[in-house]
């Protein structure tokens, strides 16, 4: 990977040059820093207001793609006309596009079902923290004491094995945290698709560059997804030392704030 500040000018000169551009951030460990509990992560009024401002520009699309749930995402973010993704990309709204994807009644009810079932499993386990976000679940083990780490893993893998066997579900790991999802062929990098889809040709033209920044195993897809396009800028946010399908990387959300603030710069200069 290359650092994908100490190439700016080369990156300056393609965004200079671009008819359209894509822009994709993941919320927690990009646009914010990690924190120990979910409900701690708030966007600097700083980052609120570069994406407000690279929002308004005409040759912008801006998009922030999360595991979190579509509210909570909004709620967080708080920047109008632009795509959120929650869940991964199972659920979107932004302009020009509402989408859920079609999950039937009966694995939703089991998603709600299995929260429950976690949540007393796993109640005797200080610093477990259980997320339901409707379509999905996120089990965080960031607090909790590193010698029980692996009983929170097993009693989790016993509590949802039979019904991935059975092909309901699938589990996904992040950075301390292991989550449930429906067993469905979707993911960001589908989701980022989905979005130049129904963009319209107005936005697909020839010279655009599409940029996603993530930090985690589940923006991998998109990082793959986005490799299709020569013009792509993909960015690991992070160290350099993880294996990544990303280009580029910056090793964190203040690297992330800067690339933001100097393509904000950049482009306005451009339409002056």
């Amino acid at each position: 990977m290359v650092h994908l500040l100490s190439v700016w000018p080369q990156i300056a000169e393609r965004l200079k040059a671009a008819a359209h551009i894509w822009l994709f951030a993941d919320f927690d460990g990009t646009l914010t820093p990690i924190v120990q509990r979910p409900e701690q992560a708030i966007l600097s009024e700083n980052n609120r207001q570069l994406l407000e401002k690279l929002a308004v520009l005409e040759d912008v699309t801006l998009g922030v793609i999360s595991g979190r749930a579509i509210t909570d995402l909004k709620e967080l973010v708080q920047v109008k006309d632009i795509i959120y993704a929650g869940n991964h990309g199972l659920e979107i709204e932004g302009p020009g596009i509402k989408y859920q994807y079609p999950i039937a009644q009966d694995i939703q009810s089991l998603i709600r079902a299995l929260y429950k079932i976690l949540n007393k499993a796993l109640s005797g386990i200080p610093g477990v923290i259980i997320e339901d976000k409707g379509l999905t679940i996120s089990v965080h083990y960031r607090q909790v004491d590193r010698n029980r780490i692996k009983e929170v893993k097993d009693i989790f893998t016993r509590t949802i094995g039979g019904l991935k066997v059975l092909d309901k579900v699938r589990i996904t790991k992040g950075k301390e945290v292991l989550e449930v999802r429906p067993a469905i062929d979707w993911n960001k990098g589908k989701a980022v698709k989905l979005f130049v889809k129904r963009s319209g040709k107005a936005k697909r033209k020839e010279n655009t560059v599409p940029i996603y920044l993530g930090d985690d195993s589940t923006d991998e897809d998109a990082f793959r997804r986005l490799a299709r396009y020569d013009n792509s800028i993909t960015v690991f946010v992070g160290s350099n030392s993880q294996k990544t399908e990303a280009r580029y990387y910056l090793n964190s959300p203040d690297e992330v704030t800067l690339f933001l603030q100097r393509t904000l710069e950049l482009l306005q200069e451009r339409i002056r």
